[in-house]
């Protein structure tokens, strides 16, 4: 490959994909460590959320996404939907032909190295818990850990319509969390995209003494390495570019992009990646 065409291809967009806009917490990690690159972001907020459905479903819609950003020429994909990462990952890897980056293992690493005394709670969707993806990576870097898995399948539905701070999230919270402070975790994964945007309501819950392990920053200092060792880091000089595209009507989403990009979106765009349709 000629210097000239490694320039390019390095210059091209990083494609990040999620179920709905959960993903914004990721994409606004990588922004942050890796300024001068561009961006395309799908949200696939028509079929939102991922987690209940069956894993041959969420395969077809993290395929369906894939196809998309290879179509917008991505340099490398970020799949930052817990449960697509969990039920997918290697058939993305087969498809996409570019580099690939899931959620799971640079969370699950962070939790194994920031626990103090190796019990660690895990929240997802039905389908990351079903999955068993974070206890697999935790404990592949820590064998002594012990893992506390729960469910929480309203988290994504009452992130999307906005209720964050509302007290029917709080009740939400304080049930689905009681089993695992019962189990004395030192360490709570947020093992699902949405769940940042509960962060201060969760430390409310859970309490100082267990450390909140957030994947997006972890994700984000992955892929920084991942386009260094493969050369890819953009070098142009150029104004980086982002790009947003969601698959159904997100009345949230120039709010939640400001919350968590600090700016306003000017290019979203609503598309159909459907391939059944």
């Amino acid at each position: 490959m000629s210097h000239e065409s490694v320039r390019a291809q390095a210059a091209r967009p990083i494609g990040v994909f999620d179920s709905g806009l959960g993903g914004l917490t990721v994409l606004g990690a990588i922004r942050r460590r890796l300024p001068k690159e561009s961006t395309v972001y799908l949200g696939d907020t028509a079929r939102v959320p991922y987690g209940p459905k069956a894993a041959e479903t969420i395969r077809r819609y993290a395929l369906e996404a894939t196809d998309f950003l290879i179509g917008m020429g991505v340099k490398a994909i970020v799949v930052a939907c817990n449960t697509a990462t969990a039920r997918a990952l290697p058939a993305v890897e087969a498809r996409a032909g570019v580099p690939v980056l899931g959620v799971v293992e640079p969370g699950g690493r962070a939790a194994a190295n920031a626990s103090p005394g190796g019990r660690i709670g895990v929240i997802g969707t039905s389908g990351t818990i079903a999955s068993r993806a974070y206890n697999i990576v935790i404990h592949a870097h820590r064998p002594d850990a012990r893992v506390f898995e729960q469910a929480c399948p309203l988290f994504v539905p009452l992130v999307e319509e906005g209720w964050t701070e509302d007290p029917i999230t709080r009740l939400a919270v304080e049930r689905y969390l009681a089993p695992l402070l019962e189990r004395n975790i030192d360490t709570l994964v947020l093992a699902c995209t949405h769940y940042p945007l509960l962060k201060a309501l969760l430390a409310e819950v859970v309490g100082p003494a267990v450390a909140l392990i957030d994947s997006a920053e972890s994700t984000a200092e992955a892929l920084e390495k991942l386009l260094l060792d493969a050369d890819l880091s953009n070098r142009t000089g150029d104004s980086p570019i982002a790009r947003y595209y969601v698959t159904d009507e997100a009345a949230r989403f120039d709010l939640l992009a400001r919350r968590l990009l600090g700016e306003e979106v000017e290019h979203l765009e609503m598309v159909s990646v459907d391939s059944t349709g």
